[in-house]
């Protein structure tokens, strides 16, 4: 089978990490660089990504996540964010944080492209990853541009973790069959 649709099939969302182990700035760069190789509106490229290895930082950014998910009227948000264990980023030693040019075409959408390369490419190196969507209580904050230092003229869309998963490597679900029509 060919190494990329081998890629697609196997790789899993993982939220269970090695935390004594960062990964290698090599594979990091690839990463990142796959990134960068994903297509774009009008090839705008206008996508920024902002690379947190920092422990405390990564802490702060976990609690300010809860601390808003507490206050949720949704029942499963608030037991997350109360939850002294839980931790958005699942404690994943690598999180890196995109944002979009304003004024692009379609930032976002290019951004989510890039994301979708990034974490093939993290699969492929053997580093596990997951989207964080549990982080948007600290990416729509106030604070958030200017802890992570976002460049001006940009806006921060999505988080992804990233490390050496701690688990075994879990079957895909059974995927839906009924979801094409074909008109020829």
């Amino acid at each position: 089978m060919n190494d990329v649709i081998k890629t697609i099939r196997e790789r899993r969302s993982v939220r269970a990490y090695d935390t004594a182990q960062q990964i290698s700035d090599g594979d990091l760069s690839l990463i990142l660089e796959a990134g960068t190789y994903a297509p774009t509106a009008h090839n705008e490229q206008p996508w920024y990504f902002t690379v947190v290895q920092n422990k405390e930082l990564l802490e702060k950014i976990n609690l300010k996540a809860n601390a808003v998910m507490a206050k949720s009227d949704n029942e499963w948000l608030r037991g997350l964010g109360t939850n002294p264990d839980f931790r958005a980023t699942y404690s994943a030693p690598t999180v890196v944080f995109i944002s979009g040019r304003d004024g692009a075409m379609a930032a976002q959408t290019d951004c989510a492209l890039a994301i979708m390369n990034m974490m093939n490419a993290a699969w492929s190196l053997g580093i596990g990853s997951v989207f964080v969507g549990l982080l948007w209580p600290y990416i729509s904050s106030a604070d958030a541009p200017a802890e992570l230092q976002i460049p001006k003229g940009f806006k921060l869309f999505h988080a992804i973790a990233f490390g050496y998963p701690a688990g075994p490597k879990l079957p895909a679900p059974p995927r839906k069959t009924d979801v094409v029509t074909y008109i020829r």
